[in-house]
């Protein structure tokens, strides 16, 4: 329970990825506050789930991370934030030349303006408590680029000069600000589309696994949210007081090519 007494913030976590790490900090011990943009029975019931499962406080909170002044007040109705994860996110594909720009600005609005707000909120408490940690998912397109994906990849790529900014400004303090970069990870978004991929190109599953959806990730595995919660957990430890501005990649050896 090395996280006891911490309470951690993690955006987008009602599901995938920030579901994950969520647990994972829970049931490292940090008391965990949960968000997305829905305010549903069943947004509630996870977080009180949470917390019978592991022992912890956990709640669920209600902000949408594409509106600057929720973002904050996130933050702000925490009421601590020791562990700030930003994990929200969203994602569409086209060409540049036909990107909607009502995608474009969602899509930069959530991926990356919302950690701006939610750090910008989260310092002053860290820099307060004396002891703070910001992890940021980014993503292997954060690093390289692919096609028609020009506001994720800008978005990404603006993740990682945010942590490292962050990181420098922080580097004096017992803060670090680190951009955790996954591959592709097996979520129930991405196992939902396995059927279709199937479809689209008469292939069995294993086959459409590995020659279509992980084409770029050599080791043909998706990540699982349990090992992105797990690398998160490490950066919130002592052992990662000095890894501050960098990037982890989870990404089965894609960005090694």
């Amino acid at each position: 329970m090395e996280l006891k007494g911490k309470t951690a913030v993690v955006t987008g976590s009602n599901s995938g990825i920030g579901l994950g790490v969520a647990r994972q900090l829970a049931a490292a011990g940090a008391d965990v506050v949960m968000n997305s943009f829905t305010d549903r029975d069943e947004d509630h019931a996870m977080a009180a789930e949470l917390a019978r499962e592991f022992g912890v406080a956990a709640r669920y909170v209600k902000a949408d991370m594409s509106k600057s002044a929720e973002c904050r007040v996130l933050i702000e109705t925490a009421g601590a934030c020791d562990i700030l994860v930003n994990n929200a996110g969203i994602q569409h594909v086209a060409p540049v030349d036909e990107f909607p720009i009502a995608k474009w600005d969602a899509i930069i609005a959530i991926n990356l303006s919302s950690a701006f707000h939610t750090t910008a909120a989260a310092l002053p408490m860290m820099r307060a408590a004396g002891w703070g940690r910001v992890v940021n998912i980014a993503s292997a397109h954060g690093l390289t680029a692919s096609p028609y994906k020009s506001a994720y990849i800008s978005a990404k790529h603006g993740v990682v000069g945010l942590s490292k900014t962050v990181a420098l400004e922080t580097a004096e303090d017992p803060i670090t600000c680190n951009a955790i970069c996954p591959g592709y990870v097996l979520t129930p978004l991405v196992e939902a589309q396995i059927p279709d991929q199937m479809k689209a190109h008469d292939m069995g599953r294993d086959q459409v696994v590995r020659e279509v959806m992980l084409a770029r990730q050599p080791s043909k595995e998706f990540a699982t949210v349990e090992q992105i919660g797990g690398t998160t957990v490490f950066l919130c430890s002592d052992a990662a007081a000095q890894i501050t501005g960098t990037t982890i990649s989870v990404d089965g050896g894609w960005t090694a090519l």
